[in-house]
């Protein structure tokens, strides 16, 4: 259905059967179900993982749409049954001793529960000998794939192919959880037939009389380009369309699972008619991901890393209530006690960061002696403890020593004031930095600009810049083929525009 400025708007959903559902948003999250097809040797099942049903007719209605799909592919091992392993001929591989868990809102006591190890072995020139034995049969090399498989997680064949020179690679051997003996062969998914596998695997240490449970597989399927998409994950062309996970061209289960999340949070928001949750670079890694898929042509399947984001120093695990709490409480996604209880974290390391700023020790006989039993040079004036701490050797705990003034305080708080006061110059760094990037994202474009009036503009982007609908000079700068000097062309353009825009409102 089209809105009054002819575009298209989502009313609801048909499904293959006729049945329909109406509302005022979709989000597709298809994974890797799209016209999945599964191949293992020269048998290829037409189904999605774990031989759950493809969505066979979802992309050809995309297509009637004008959406642009593409075609990726990613991998599993086998999985084995662990009783027929030989943990002896391996490394064991520990759990955490302390756990974290992954919300602030869990109590850490909650979750110290006993671990489950991993196991660590190695594949071996055996192994890559029948690998390459039989590289014709694998479907990736006999050309059989079509998709674009993953580059930070290739598999096995892909390998022992291009790391010719290395003689084993390793091999995790991970629980699929507490109630099975399926063991998952991390490190080495593979697509080669049932045979070759069952050899291959046996040569490695510990699997020599393994029993394969699940094979390994290679999986196709079909995503989108997510240039389509706004950074609120809705299409550009469709109103009260979303997408997210593995249909936006990423890969990995915890990319798959951040963008449902804004994916959904943002259906949500369109509904109320309240503002959307736009999450930036500066501030999550969720802001990169996002950024990177709908600003960035991939050719692949992305991975989110740490190198990819620009303020890495800032965007700790640590602090993430600090940085997105207030946003989720703005979303409705945290509670009033939640919200209250991180405006008085807030305000307990704001004041115990001045009083350690403004608490001096002289250079008495008592503070060189702890200071010499502590590695750290004698004092020759006057310090302050925040400036005491900023020494390699000093910590918060050890201070306390000769900090007659301290109060118990929890340990998110302790953390946090060590930390800040620590790498407070880098971190002041780092949001100068910041500062200067919001002020290209506050530069705002007009939805409705049309790139072939900017003067001077080269032509690759003026074509880069109507295919991706930037929506701030920011984005537009990251753009491939928008380089700083048509940044600059654009800047002096907009600048004019809006004079122009303010003179005829006036």
């Amino acid at each position: 259905m089209y809105d009054d400025n002819r575009k298209k708007r989502v009313t609801g959903i048909k499904t293959f059967t006729g049945a329909v559902y109406k509302c005022k948003a979709v989000i597709l999250c298809t994974g890797t179900y799209l016209r999945a097809r599964c191949l293992c040797g020269e048998t290829i099942t037409y189904t999605g993982p774990n031989g759950l049903q493809a969505a066979n007719h979802l992309t050809e209605s995309l297509e009637k749409m004008g959406i642009e799909l593409r075609r990726f592919k990613t991998g599993t091992p086998a999985r084995m049954d662990g009783r027929s392993i030989d943990y002896s001929k391996m490394e064991e591989q520990f759990g955490d001793e302390k756990i974290v868990p992954f919300s602030f809102s869990t109590n850490p006591e909650s979750v110290h529960k006993e671990q489950v190890s991993c196991w660590l072995t190695y594949t071996n020139e055996k192994t890559h000998e029948i690998i390459r034995a039989n590289l014709d049969r694998s479907p990736i090399y006999a050309g059989i794939i079509e998709g674009t498989g993953p580059r930070y997680c290739p598999s096995i064949e892909d390998k022992v192919v291009k790391f010719s020179e290395k003689e084993r690679h390793q091999v995790f051997i991970e629980p699929e959880g507490l109630h099975t003996n399926e063991m998952y062969i991390s490190g080495m998914s593979s697509s080669l037939p049932e045979d070759v596998q069952l050899a291959m695997y046996r040569t490695v240490p510990g699997l020599e009389n393994c029993k394969i449970v699940k094979n390994a597989y290679a999986i196709e399927y079909d995503c989108i380009n997510a240039r389509q998409l706004y950074p609120t994950l809705e299409f550009k062309s469709v109103q009260g369309l979303f997408s997210g996970g593995q249909f936006n061209g990423s890969s990995g289960y915890e990319e798959a699972a951040a963008q449902g999340l804004i994916a959904g949070i943002n259906a949500a928001m369109s509904i109320l008619g309240k503002e959307p949750l736009l999450l930036d670079r500066s501030e999550s890694y969720i802001g990169v991901l996002i950024d990177d898929l709908v600003t960035k042509d991939n050719r692949e399947p992305y991975r989110m890393m740490t190198s990819r984001a620009e303020y890495r120093l800032l965007l700790r695990q640590d602090n993430a209530d600090l940085r997105l709490r207030k946003k989720g409480y703005k979303v409705g996604l945290i509670s009033e006690e939640e919200y209250q209880n991180l405006l008085k974290k807030e305000q307990m390391i704001k004041e115990e960061i001045e009083r350690l700023k403004t608490t001096f020790v002289g250079a008495n006989q008592e503070i060189q002696d702890f200071l010499i039993s502590k590695g750290s040079s004698p004092l020759k004036t006057a310090a302050s403890l925040a400036e005491l701490m900023c020494r390699p050797e000093l910590s918060y705990e050890l201070l306390s020593e000769i900090d007659g003034k301290r109060v118990i305080l929890p340990e998110n708080v302790t953390e946090q004031v060590q930390i800040e006061i620590k790498y407070e110059g880098y971190i002041a760094r780092q949001l100068r930095q910041v500062e200067q990037y919001r002020k290209m994202e506050k530069k705002l474009i007009p939805a409705d600009i049309n790139y072939d009036e900017v003067p001077s503009l080269r032509l690759e982007a003026r074509q880069k810049l109507k295919m991706f609908l930037p929506v701030s000079i920011g984005q537009a700068s990251r753009i491939s083929g928008v380089s700083p000097a048509d940044v600059s062309v654009l800047l002096v353009y907009l600048e004019h525009f809006n004079r122009k825009e303010r003179g005829r409102i006036r």
